[in-house]
């Protein structure tokens, strides 16, 4: 799958909801003011910007694999240090920051144990690690992907990735050692003024749904893009998305 696109385009693709999640997600994560912040897998910034408005972009830090999206996110969020790494291999030192947040990257990483559990290494004791995942029937990415099965039902879709069904993540926050885990949903509603907006991103090739629509030719997209239409009519209308989230505290070491 691809994420080695410009941020802008990957902005236009899930931005439109990965950014008001922000919201709800570093609430329920209980980021405050004058807490130093780490946001694992940034993409092009918009938790990232959402955290230093919360506490100072001096105090946040973020890191994400893609060469486009670091380059983005220390654009859209000058004072904060952006730079490339991996989940699964921080480049910070332990104990360095009060609350660790990863939106939407655990059903990416190499190895989401491993990748929660070094968050948890970079955490303070008593810290916080937060993430969360779209579900699988309702997240963002459900209308498209319904689209898909009405024509194939048999297309392996984002459902099973890691935690993004109900419980999964938390039993991922388990697995990395994290304690008093909590796990909610969390929910936004994006409005579409007209299908075609709604549409557009899924051809510019970003993610699992994008690789799938680059692999068919020109009257399987047509297809897919008239399916889907039909379900979704003109617009405007409301995408109501939902992701798990888990919060887990980092215990000092014995």
């Amino acid at each position: 799958m691809s994420f080695d696109v410009a941020g802008d385009v990957y902005g236009r693709f899930m931005g439109r909801y990965s950014e008001p999640l922000a919201v709800p997600f570093a609430a329920f994560a209980g980021v405050a003011a004058g807490q130093r912040v780490l946001d694992v897998g940034c993409g092009p910034g918009g938790l990232t910007a959402h955290l230093g408005s919360i506490t100072e972009p001096r105090l946040v830090a973020a890191v994400d694999p893609s060469p486009p999206f670091v380059a983005a996110a220390a654009a859209r969020c000058p004072g904060s240090k952006v730079q490339l790494g991996t989940a699964e291999s921080l480049p910070y030192p332990d104990a360095s920051f009060d609350v660790a947040l990863a939106e939407l990257v655990v059903h990416f990483m190499k190895d989401p144990v491993v990748g929660l559990r070094e968050m948890a290494r970079v955490t303070k004791p008593h810290g916080i690690v937060a993430a969360c995942v779209w579900d699988g029937p309702t997240g963002a990415l459900g209308p498209f992907w319904d689209a898909v099965h009405e024509i194939d039902p048999e297309t392996e879709d984002e459902a099973a990735l890691a935690g993004a069904r109900r419980g999964h993540l938390a039993e991922l926050f388990d697995a990395a050692g994290l304690r008093a885990i909590e796990s909610e949903p969390l929910t936004v509603d994006v409005v579409h003024p007209s299908f075609d907006e709604w549409w557009e991103p899924y051809t510019l090739g970003v993610g699992p749904a994008g690789d799938y629509v680059a692999r068919l030719d020109h009257d399987g997209r047509r297809r897919l893009e008239e399916t889907a239409r039909a379900r979704l009519q003109v617009g405007p209308f409301t995408v109501s998305a939902t992701a798990w989230a888990a919060r887990g505290m980092r215990t000092p070491s014995p």
